[in-house]
């Protein structure tokens, strides 16, 4: 299993892809502000053929650069339908204005080809099969992307802005909801094995086990006690 990644852009925000081997086809995860440089070289240097792009969610620090990869590459995007709205108006989904200069380096819209991802969908794409879940509460139309044990990896997740080491997705901007972000949690992340690698969308890597542990948010999930007073992340 090949799973290359770098943070992109203005938010730093992890872009990732996935791919049986080196030679082969490969998934692209969360193509974001300024990925598509990234993505190119990622490309050529393990000789990878795009097949897909794949969005945990549809705010613009996640898909900015989603209408030039796929173009470069002719392949569609994945994203969830509550979610799709925000690739032709981002700033629909932050509630504020992103900023006339950084909007000047932004293609805002749709790709050609756009597909609609459902709870519990699993993708069959580059050789690899990924299982969908529905992760509302970072906004409406997060998911995440899982992938199982394989012989040279453990099972993998990518959750986007749903958790991160030590913290969560922040749910005050539109369509936020901490109490749908909570239920998230309990349902998609409490339920896999200690030994399950998390690759969040912004940050470094951890296991559902370290964070089960350590992360004040997931340990007052799994105690069914209320959000505690702790920063959380993402745009």
């Amino acid at each position: 299993m090949l799973i290359a990644g770098f943070p992109a852009g203005a938010w730093g925000t992890n872009c990732y892809l996935v791919a049986p081997a080196a030679g082969e086809e490969c998934v692209i995860i969360d193509p974001g502000h300024q990925a598509a440089p990234g993505v190119g070289e990622a490309v050529r240097k393990h000789r990878l053929k795009p097949v897909a792009v794949v969005l945990t969610h549809g705010h613009i620090d996640h898909v900015a650069s989603v209408v030039p990869v796929c173009g470069a590459h002719d392949v569609p995007a994945w994203i969830h339908p509550d979610d799709r709205y925000m690739m032709s108006d981002p700033e629909k989904g932050i509630g504020r204005s992103i900023g006339m200069p950084l909007m000047g380096e932004l293609t805002v819209g749709e790709p050609d080809d756009v597909k609609e991802l459902t709870d519990g969908a699993r993708l069959a794409l580059a050789g690899l099969e990924l299982t969908v879940a529905h992760a509302p509460g970072h906004t409406r139309g997060s998911v995440t992307f899982g992938l199982p044990e394989a012989a040279d990896i453990p099972p993998v997740m990518f959750s986007g802005d749903l958790l991160f080491a030590g913290s969560v997705g922040r749910t005050d901007l539109p369509g936020g909801s901490m109490d749908d972000l909570f239920g998230s949690l309990a349902r998609v992340c409490l339920p896999l094995d200690d030994s399950t690698v998390v690759l969040s969308g912004h940050g470094p890597q951890t296991t559902i086990g370290q964070e089960r542990a350590t992360n004040p948010y997931l340990r007052q999930v799994a105690a069914g006690q209320g959000a505690p007073d702790a920063p959380r992340r993402g745009m």
